[in-house]
C-alpha cells in the first residue's frame, strides 16, 4: 500500500473515531485504528510510529489543547533501534600452514552486541565460559585468557541440570552475555562462541544476526562459528572439540587448554548501530498556578517483532500492541477529550504525553525527566496508562499508592461507584513509564489489567479489547486528575515500603531480581559508562553504604559495571552476608564504599 493510500485509510479511521456513538465505541475504534495491520506495530524508527504520533498530536491540535514540545506537540530523541553488518567483517587464520582469510558466509558471524574493532592474538578454549561456584565449576580456573581470544561452547554442562526439576531449563551461566561478561571481565580480547553437540538438535545452525537481546556494546568483540569449523582449528593442537564437551561432561571437570602456539586468529567484526528519531507527543492544558499533573501512556510497540517478541517463530509478523498500549493511547485521548471540554478552572494545568521508546527502555520518559519541557518541579504527579485494555471479571491493578500520602484512600474514595475490583501496591516501580517520575520523587499511580496470553505476541489484537472495562479504568484516572488538579494541596511524595507480594503487574528492576538483595533502582536514561541509580530503596544495603540517587556505579566487587547487563550478573554471582566495594561518580567526583549485601526480600 502506498503513502497516499495509507494516509487515506488513517484519515478514514480517525473520521470513523469521531463519529462512534458512544464512548466506549469512540475508544474502541481508537485502539483498532493503532493497532491496525497497516500500522505495523508501530515499532521504534517505523514511519508508522511516526503517523502515530502524528495522529495523537493532529486530535490534541482538534481538541484546542496547547502544544507542549520542543517542536509544537513533539519532543524528539534519538534511540538505537538495533543493529547491522558492516561491510568489513572477517577472520585472518595464521598458522604454518599459511595464511587464511574468512567470510562471514565461510561458517561464522558476528553477534549483534558485539563490539566493533579489530582484535589479533593467540586462541584458548575455556569449556563453556562459565565460573559457577555453586557447582564448585569454573572453566577459567588456571586459564590465563588475558589478551587472549577465548572459544566457548553455548549452554552449559549437563550436570549443571541434575538437580529436581531444572531438566531443560538452563541456569543464567548459559546466557551469552554472562560469558561475554566473564571473558570480558578476565582480560580477553574476543571470544568465539560455538554450538556444540547438544543430543535435542540436527543442524549446527548460527544465531540469526540481529536477535539477541543485549546491550548496545558489551565490551568485547564476539562472534559466533560452526562446529567444522572450529573442530579444524583444534585439530591442529592435537585436540577434538566434540571429545573435550564430552570429557567435561563426564568428568565434570574443566577441559580448558591453549591452542598452539603457531596458531593465531585475528579477528575484524563491523557492527553498525541502527538509530532513529522518535518523538514523545505532549499537549497542556493550563491551569491557574504553574503546577500541573501529568497523565500519560506509550504508544510504541514491538513494530514486526524483536528479540522482547514472546512469539520467536512469529517475528517478522506484524505485533500489533492493541493492550499494549494502544489501549492505553486511547485512554490518554479520552482524558484530552474529558478536559478539553470541562471549562472548570482548575488550579493545576494538565500534562498530556505519549511517550515513544517505552518497549525499547523507558527510554521517551526517560529523556523528558532529563530534558523536562515544563519545570519539573511544578509537577504534582504522575498517572499512567499502560495495557488498560483487558479487564477480565472488573479487575484492575492500581500501583504507586504509596509513593504519596493518601494516596490509597483517594483512589479507593473514587472507585467506589466503579465496576472495578482493585488490587493495590505500594511500589511506584515497574517496567513501564511511571518508574521515571518515580525517579524524580514525584508521586506516581499506574493502571493496568494485567498480563495474558497475548502479550508480545501478534495475536494482542483490537477485537480482544474489553472497551467498556478499559474505560472504567479511563473514568478513574480522569476523577483522580480532576481531584489532583483541583485540590488545595499537592501531594506529598513518599517512598514506598516494598509490597509484601508482587502481584500481577509486570515489576521492574526495584522490585524483584536475581541474587542477594543491594536495594538500587537503576534510571533507565542512558549514561556513556556505568549504572546510574534513579533511587535507593530505604534501610536498603546500599542505603546503608552511603549511596544516593544520581550516582552512577562503575565497580562492583572489582568488576568493571559498563551497564545494567554488567549490575545483574555481577550481583547473581555475589553471595548474601558478603561485603563488596562500590565504586561510583557521584557530581562528577570519584567515590567508593563498602555494601554488605542482603537476603533477597
Amino acid at each position: 500500500m502506498n503513502i497516499r493510500c495509507r494516509a487515506l485509510l488513517l484519515a478514514a479511521l480517525s473520521a470513523c473515531v469521531s463519529l462512534a456513538a458512544t464512548p466506549a465505541e469512540r475508544y474502541r475504534e481508537e485502539v483498532k485504528l493503532l493497532a491496525a495491520d497497516e500500522m505495523k506495530g508501530r515499532g521504534a524508527g517505523s514511519p508508522e510510529l511516526e503517523r502515530a504520533a502524528g495522529y495523537i498530536a493532529g486530535q490534541f491540535a482538534a481538541l484546542g489543547i496547547l502544544p507542549a514540545g520542543i517542536n509544537e506537540y513533539f519532543q524528539p530523541f534519538t534511540v538505537t533501534t538495533g543493529a547491522e553488518m558492516g561491510s568489513n567483517n572477517r577472520i585472518t587464520v595464521e598458522n604454518n600452514a599459511g595464511t587464511e582469510t574468512l567470510a562471514p558466509s565461510d561458517g561464522w558471524t558476528p553477534v549483534n552486541f558485539s563490539r566493533s574493532g579489530e582484535v589479533s592474538g593467540p586462541v584458548v578454549f575455556a569449556g563453556y565460559g562459565i565460573s559457577a561456584s555453586e557447582f564448585s565449576y569454573d572453566d577459567y580456573f588456571h586459564l590465563d585468557v588475558k589478551d587472549k581470544i577465548v572459544v566457548v561452547l553455548r549452554y552449559e554442562p549437563e550436570f549443571f541440570q541434575e538437580e529436581p526439576g531444572a531438566k531443560g531449563r538452563f541456569t543464567h551461566h548459559a546466557n551469552l552475555i554472562a560469558k561475554a561478561i566473564n571473558a570480558r571481565n578476565r582480560g580477553a580480547k574476543a571470544v568465539i562462541l560455538v554450538n556444540g553437540q547438544r543430543p535435542d538438535e540436527g543442524e549446527d545452525r548460527l544465531i540469526k544476526f540481529g536477535s539477541l537481546s543485549g546491550p548496545d556494546d558489551a565490551g568485547i568483540v564476539m562472534i559466533q562459528a560452526k562446529n567444522d569449523l572450529v573442530e579444524k582449528w583444534f585439530r591442529r593442537s592435537g585436540k577434538s572439540l566434540r571429545l573435550l564437551q564430552r570429557d567435561i561432561n563426564l568428568s565434570k571437570e574443566p577441559q580448558s587448554f591453549a591452542l598452539s602456539d603457531n596458531f593465531k586468529l585475528t579477528l575484524s567484526v563491523d557492527v553498525e548501530r541502527k538509530q532513529a528519531e522518535v518523538r514523545n507527543v505532549i499537549g497542556y492544558i493550563p491551569g491557574t498556578t504553574d503546577e500541573y499533573v501529568v497523565v500519560g501512556a506509550h504508544y510504541d510497540h514491538l513494530g514486526l517483532g524483536d528479540e522482547s517478541s514472546l512469539a520467536p517463530d512469529k517475528i517478522g509478523e506484524v505485533h500489533h500492541g492493541a493492550d499494549d498500549n494502544a489501549s492505553g493511547t486511547a485512554g490518554l485521548l479520552e482524558i484530552a477529550r474529558r478536559f478539553a471540554e470541562d471549562k472548570t478552572e482548575y488550579r493545576r494545568g494538565l500534562l498530556l504525553m505519549a511517550f515513544a521508546g517505552e518497549e525499547i527502555g523507558l527510554l521517551g520518559s526517560a529523556d523528558w525527566v532529563e530534558h523536562p519541557t515544563k519545570p519539573l518541579d511544578k509537577a504534582v504527579a504522575m498517572l499512567n496508562m499502560d495495557m488498560i485494555g483487558r479487564i477480565s471479571k472488573g479487575k484492575a491493578y492500581v500501583g504507586g499508592v504509596g509513593t504519596a500520602e493518601g494516596f490509597d484512600d483517594l483512589v479507593k474514595g473514587l472507585a467506589h461507584h466503579r465496576k472495578l475490583e482493585l488490587d493495590f501496591s505500594n511500589s511506584g516501580y515497574a517496567a513501564s513509564d511511571h518508574t521515571s517520575f518515580t525517579g524524580k520523587r514525584i508521586p506516581v499511580l499506574f493502571f493496568f489489567s494485567g498480563l495474558h496470553g497475548d502479550y508480545h505476541k501478534p495475536s494482542d489484537t483490537w477485537d480482544k479489547i474489553n472497551a467498556e472495562g478499559a474505560m472504567e479504568i479511563v473514568g478513574l484516572v480522569g476523577d483522580l486528575t480532576a481531584e489532583l488538579r483541583g485540590a488545595d494541596d499537592r501531594p506529598k511524595f513518599t517512598k514506598a515500603e516494598p509490597d509484601p507480594h508482587s502481584g500481577a503487574a509486570p515489576s521492574g528492576s526495584g522490585g524483584g531480581g536475581y541474587g542477594p538483595y543491594f536495594g538500587s533502582i537503576p534510571d533507565f536514561a542512558e549514561v556513556p559508562n556505568g549504572v546510574r541509580f534513579a533511587d535507593i530503596r530505604p534501610d536498603s544495603p546500599a542505603d546503608k553504604g552511603g549511596l544516593k540517587a544520581g550516582d552512577i556505579m562503575t565497580g562492583f566487587d572489582g568488576k568493571p559495571i559498563q551497564n545494567l547487563y554488567d549490575f545483574t550478573y555481577a550481583l547473581r554471582d555475589a553471595k548474601v552476608g558478603q561485603t563488596i566495594v562500590v565504586t561510583y561518580t557521584r557530581d562528577g567526583k570519584p567515590g567508593e564504599t563498602k555494601v554488605t549485601l542482603e537476603q533477597r526480600r
